[in-house]
């Protein structure tokens, strides 16, 4: 293993006189969060990630034949416009699923077995889906025996997306997983979904989007933007909720990493590993999914 230092050009920028941390990079991060679930995430991400989560745990119950390098995806029929702008799902119209086998296994007979896990999870977890119409395609060349990075090219780690919204805002950034907390690919992003999370949490908009914008060695983003999709139920503009949150927070590093204690991880409260595993947002344990200042975000309606 080769470990090498970061560049000293890069920590000019980052570790400031005043105490300050400079952000490590450049770039806009986005934050999501919309009332489709529980979890404030979109839909399809949330039902996918308790599939995989299925999968993976019925492989590790099968070592001898199930491989744990497993990718679900999920679309899912909202019915209507008028339904997609409300949040309201009819059901998860597909299911795709990737889940490697041995090579003894015939295709029919995984196929079958994955499906029965499949849609014995979505009714265990009251996943909406037609038993008869919701599609599923699994494993879809009809041999995955060969896998992982070994069997693949071109791979540079997890799918920023996967850790995100599953597509249903922008990613910006970079690969979170392989960032330090100095980098704003992480801690931008983790700051954005808490405020993202906390405009729909307290009623503000039933969709909000936001953007934080960075440029390295300077500590604060250069700007903070919202925009709610029309969902607001405040009468302030958009831009007037980015303007207050901006002068309410000060959104540097240093403040992000102290606010979720991103330099302490600890079990119990989170592990980067455990995130690089699970996705960045959307789990209830992480400090940046915590409603901590909602108080101040209701006084925004």
């Amino acid at each position: 293993m080769l470990v090498s230092r970061q560049s000293p050009d890069i920590s000019i920028g980052v570790d400031q006189k005043s105490g300050e941390l400079g952000a490590g990079d450049q770039g806009m991060m986005f934050g999501y969060a919309c009332d489709e679930t529980p979890e404030l995430m979109p839909a399809a991400i949330t039902y996918a990630r308790v599939l995989r989560d299925a999968l993976y745990a019925y492989a590790g119950a099968h070592p001898a034949r199930f491989g744990v390098d497993i990718k679900t995806q999920v679309s899912v029929d909202y019915g209507s416009r008028e339904n997609f702008d409300a949040g309201k799902v009819s059901h998860v119209a597909k299911v795709v699923a990737a889940i490697p086998h041995a090579q003894s296994e015939s295709i029919e007979k995984v196929r079958e077995e994955i499906e029965k896990v499949l849609r014995e999870t979505m009714q265990e977890k009251k996943i909406p889906f037609d038993a008869d119409k919701t599609e599923f395609f699994i494993d879809g060349t009809g041999r995955y025996v060969n896998h992982s990075p070994l069997a693949d090219s071109g791979l540079t780690g997890r799918k920023v997306v996967c850790d995100t919204y599953g597509g249903y805002a922008p990613i910006g950034g970079g690969s979170q997983s392989s960032k330090d907390y100095t980098k704003v690919d992480r801690s931008g992003l983790y700051a954005a979904r808490w405020i993202a999370r906390h405009l729909v949490a307290a009623g503000v908009a039933k969709k909000a989007l936001v953007e934080l914008a960075y440029v390295i060695g300077h500590a604060k983003p250069l700007h903070v933007t919202v925009d709610t999709f029309g969902t607001a139920t405040t009468s302030l503009s958009d831009a007037a909720l980015g303007e207050k949150i901006a002068a309410q927070f000060p959104l540097t590093p240093r403040w992000i990493t102290e606010r979720f204690g991103l330099d302490k991880p600890e079990k119990g409260r989170f592990l980067y590993a455990d995130i690089a595993g699970r996705g960045q947002v959307g789990y209830p344990d992480y400090p940046w999914e915590k409603s901590d200042a909602l108080a101040w975000f209701e006084g925004l309606r």
